[in-house]
């Protein structure tokens, strides 16, 4: 057996299950209690900025040493000639990725925060020689074939990729409940898979010919998930120059392409020559050509793009192939897109103003984003620390505290439990500053939906009879006609049917005077469908 005792193999076992589990879900927390046993320190079961991260630190703390532990005992082993089968094998390489990443990961982090300073080129070339050493230290070891090869260079992307990634979706999606968890879980999927041993074998370097797809309501943060994805994809390492490719901080392009005409989204996006329209003074690059192909152009209001320049993006996305607005040559797209709209993209193809060809390019990756509503549901201290977030960035820490307790206290007694934030965060955002500034908040009064809007929400809602749903269409076709005969011809009824189920639908009254078979009495004008 190449592991010393039965409980280093059932502890390097439960820490492959940890080192490959999505850490923004709850299981993760199960994932540390299986290693950790009696040791485990209780804790919150999803992380997130406004989670307290005592527990966390303590169990990451005994996680460290425990690896560390299991990793130079069974690699003695290794070293002595004691034989292993094939899932051993992979089981103490699973146990050396999760022991390389976090002897690294606080260099990482000083790569992303610059905390206390950033590292210097010099420091970086020392950090990926001493990473290496490593690599080659735990896994190089004459006589011994593991089921994977480890490329040090590839390795070491990957881990500062998993700790970029970790620090955009932490600090960029913020809420604590389960819906804002499982937003984040499903950004970290977006970045790596579901396997991540397949991503770090095959896809760490494919993903950028995924399109990515955020749908929701507006105010949701669909912009928010595509800066922390854009912002997490793979930068190789070069071993000989001892430097990352690329820098992350300058690779997301957004354009919202609600706020631009057709030909201004087509110039923003592919670029154009010198006179292709009115006001074009000179050959401009697009996004498309700007974007680097680690990069990613982040298209938002993608639901309002024109069918002519949908065709277009359906070119890029197939081929990768664009060309500048009144220019012939062929220019290739080597970047990530990733797309955002608040319209049901069903109802559009239905409607026939989106391209069903062109949505099946873009929905490889979907994610969809949980309303406010959603996510403070029976959960008043989740509303409480999504104010709180939002006072410390308007008012700063010394005030944050007491600025929230204003704005909870209003919120409670004006609007209450059961208020449905049809703005969602930014309607939040806004309530915050104007209780901080007027001490109140007053949302704007809805407007009653119109008669067919209602009967489509009760129709999908299951709450009417069939005998319901023909007095109600009836006296919608006939608010329309005001006329009973031409209702019946559109409908296909006799009038005196059409007569009775208006009737019915109005409360069982006469619902007009039939004197004028082009009109009706001044009642008719109050009809009104329910």
């Amino acid at each position: 057996m190449l592991f010393e005792t039965s409980e280093d193999r059932d502890r390097a076992h439960a820490i492959a299950k940890l080192a490959y589990c999505n850490p923004f879900l709850p299981e993760r927390m199960q994932c540390e209690r299986e290693v950790l046993g009696e040791e485990f320190v209780e804790s919150e079961t999803a992380w997130h900025l406004g989670s307290d991260p005592t527990g966390h630190r303590a169990n990451l703390g005994i996680l460290n040493r425990r690896v560390e532990e299991v990793a130079a005992r069974t690699r003695a082993r290794l070293v002595e000639g004691i034989s292993a089968t094939l899932p051993e094998l992979r089981a103490y390489e699973d146990l050396v990725m999760y022991l390389l990443y976090c002897r690294n990961k606080p260099f990482f982090e000083q790569l992303i925060l610059a905390v206390p300073r950033k590292p210097t080129p010099r420091e970086l070339a020392e950090a990926y020689d001493k990473f290496a050493a490593d690599v080659g230290h735990f896994l190089g070891m004459p006589g011994v074939t593991f089921p994977d090869d480890y490329e040090p260079p590839v390795l070491f992307a990957c881990f500062f990729q998993i700790r970029r990634a970790f620090a955009q979706i932490f600090n960029h999606l913020v809420g604590g409940s389960m819906p804002a968890a499982h937003l984040r879980a499903a950004a970290w999927q977006s970045i790596f898979t579901h396997d991540m041993r397949r991503y770090r074998r095959v896809m760490y370097d494919r993903m950028g010919d995924i399109t990515t797809l955020i749908t929701g309501p507006s105010g949701t943060g669909k912009e928010l998930v595509a800066r922390a994805i854009g912002h997490s994809r793979y930068i190789p390492f070069d071993p000989k120059k001892k430097e990352f490719t690329e820098d992350f901080a300058g690779s997301f392009h957004a354009l919202n392409l609600s706020a631009l005409s057709p030909t201004l989204i087509e110039s923003e996006l592919f670029g154009h020559r010198r006179g292709a329209f009115t006001g074009a003074l000179e050959d401009r690059a697009g996004w498309m050509e700007v974007c680097p192909p680690l990069g990613t152009v982040f298209l938002d209001e993608i639901g309002e793009l024109d069918p002519a320049i949908q065709v277009k993006l359906l070119r890029v996305l197939q081929t990768r192939m664009f060309q500048r607005l009144g220019d012939t040559a062929t220019r290739v797209f080597r970047g990530k897109i990733i797309a955002a709209t608040n319209r049901d993209l069903g109802k559009e193809m239905a409607e026939g103003s989106f391209r069903q060809d062109f949505y099946y390019r873009l929905c490889s990756d979907i994610i969809r984003t949980p309303t406010l509503r959603e996510q403070v549901a029976g959960s008043p201290r989740e509303m409480r620390s999504l104010i709180l977030f939002i006072a410390e960035r308007v008012a700063g820490q010394e005030e944050a505290e007491a600025v929230a307790g204003e704005v909870h206290d209003w919120v409670d007694e004006h609007l209450g439990d059961d208020y449905a934030w049809p703005g969602n965060f930014r309607e939040l955002e806004q309530c915050v500053r104007n209780v901080l500034i007027r001490r109140e908040y007053h949302p704007p009064q809805a407007t009653s939906p119109r008669p067919a809007e209602r009967l489509v929400e009760d129709l999908e809602a299951g709450k009417i009879t069939a005998e319901q749903l023909l007095q109600r269409y009836c006296s919608l076709v006939y608010s329309q006609t005001r006329n009973y005969e031409e209702t019946a011809r559109r409908l296909g009824l006799d009038r005196r049917t059409v007569k009775s189920k208006v009737s019915a639908a109005n409360g069982g009254g006469d619902s007009g005077n039939e004197s004028h078979k082009d009109g009706g009495s001044n009642d008719e004008t109050k009809m009104t469908t329910r």
